[in-house]
């Protein structure tokens, strides 16, 4: 017996939801890894603040990946780990040289806004197939990065 026959989800109904977070999971490590560069790379007045955020941020990341590569599993699929998989799959691309906290701000937005387009999608295809925990899930991680886009976004304004 597998996991899905004792939470009554069907086998070939999951799979778009699962192709789904394989991409969201792949979205979130490449991001991570950007955020670990912008925490060891950025300069500037806005240093300590940003240094510390962005060291949040990536916690934050490392722990969606962790849960998500568990979805899957729990879905009973294997979660890609390789980056080489990652980086064909993901809308976030790597970044590496900014140095300057506006602009990596920047990066960070939108990258924040390519996760929560993924994540309403995982939530929709979640929704039609009476998977409540991934709708769940998605649901509060759009609920937390609405809240830090939004503190972001504040920050951009001085």
């Amino acid at each position: 017996m597998e996991t899905l026959d004792y939470i009554t989800l069907n086998k070939k109904g999951i799979v778009p939801v699962v192709e789904e977070l394989q991409k969201l999971l792949a979205d979130i490590q490449v991001f991570y890894t950007n955020l670990r560069g912008f925490h060891w790379n950025v300069k500037g007045k806005q240093f300590f603040m940003l240094h510390e955020k962005f060291e949040e941020i990536y916690d934050d990341m490392n722990e969606k990946a962790d849960e998500v590569a568990e979805r899957i599993l729990m879905l009973g699929h294997t979660p890609a780990n390789n980056y080489s998989e990652y980086l064909k799959i993901s809308e976030i691309k790597e970044v590496s040289g900014v140095t300057e906290g506006k602009a990596i701000l920047g990066m960070i937005l939108d990258s924040f806004r390519k996760l929560m387009i993924r994540e309403r999608k995982v939530l929709t295809l979640a929704g039609e197939v009476n998977d409540e925990v991934t709708v769940a899930v998605m649901s509060d991680y759009l609920k937390a990065q609405e809240k830090t886009v939004w503190m972001l976004v504040a920050t951009l304004d001085d």
